[in-house]
């Protein structure tokens, strides 16, 4: 089994170069599937309260016999707890559910700006942070005027932000200021979920030219624009190939034509972030 990559974060601990989003995977199928992912070479593992997993992921952790420390686990606060109370008990009621004493890396859910306490929940995971709760601090779904408020009130640039990102919605002006920030870029829904664009023809040709899937090429695409895909699979088959991506390489114009395929009105999903699978 190849070794995935690491990134180094800003903080100088390191991530896989991809992960395995875990949502919607719950019960004793989700438990198997989450085993079946870490056999598969997965070192990444993404929950969030939201996804009602918690207790799945790290039941599958001890089930797979993969040593912790070797294990990346990241959680979520949802946007109901941003609260600086309630987002640090969050973060203590993720710990009891996964069985854990720390985990790797907590983020924030959304930013939940209709309520604006986003600062304050950045704020309680610096705390949790310090009190060893959390290894490393990041967001999700943040923009580029969220993150700049909570690194003004913290001091405390966010490791990562994951965000929504595919061919389609490439997120360009998003990854600049990630890139300038020295933020990770994470990516959910990284194919692009039901309208993800295997057919398209610079995805066709670059798996083409390669050998590889059309999935293969576009999660090949993310991590050569340097973001971390987080591919969701039950298929064990499918698990090990969204991991098998750091065999190949695009070419310059490959990676070019597939981001060409976004379009200004890319962004495929809508309604309340708060309670989005993905989200």
């Amino acid at each position: 089994m190849a070794t995935t990559p690491t990134r180094t974060l800003q903080d100088g601990t390191t991530l896989p170069a991809t992960g395995f989003g875990t949502y919607p995977l719950t019960g004793e199928d989700g438990i198997r599937a989450i085993v079946s992912a870490l056999e598969a070479g997965y070192r990444l593992l993404d929950t969030a309260v939201n996804y009602g997993n918690e207790q799945e992921v790290g039941e599958a952790i001890r089930r797979s016999g993969v040593p912790r420390e070797e294990i990346v686990v990241q959680t979520k606060v949802p946007g109901r707890d941003h609260a600086f109370d309630q987002a640090v008990a969050s973060v203590e009621g993720s710990l009891e559910r996964l069985g854990l004493e720390q985990v790797d890396v907590a983020l924030i859910h959304w930013p939940n700006p209709s309520v604006g306490l986003y600062v304050d929940a950045y704020r309680a995971l610096t705390e949790c942070r310090e009190r060893g709760l959390v290894r490393s601090v990041g967001v999700s779904n943040f923009t580029e005027q969220h993150l700049a408020d909570v690194i003004e009130a913290t001091g405390v640039t966010p490791v990562l932000n994951q965000v929504e990102l595919h061919p389609l919605f490439p997120q360009e002006q998003l990854r600049a200021a990630h890139e300038r920030l020295g933020i990770l870029t994470e990516a959910w829904s990284p194919l692009g979920k039901r309208n993800a664009p295997f057919g398209a023809d610079p995805v066709a040709a670059a798996a083409q030219a390669h050998g590889v899937t059309p999935a293969q090429a576009i999660l090949r695409w993310h991590v050569q624009l340097g973001a971390v895909p987080l591919p969701k699979s039950s298929d064990p088959e499918r698990q090990r190939a969204n991991l098998d991506v750091f065999g190949f390489e695009l070419s310059p114009d490959e990676v070019a034509a597939i981001s060409a395929l976004g379009r200004p009105d890319g962004r495929l999903f809508g309604g309340d972030p708060d309670t989005h699978e993905e989200m």
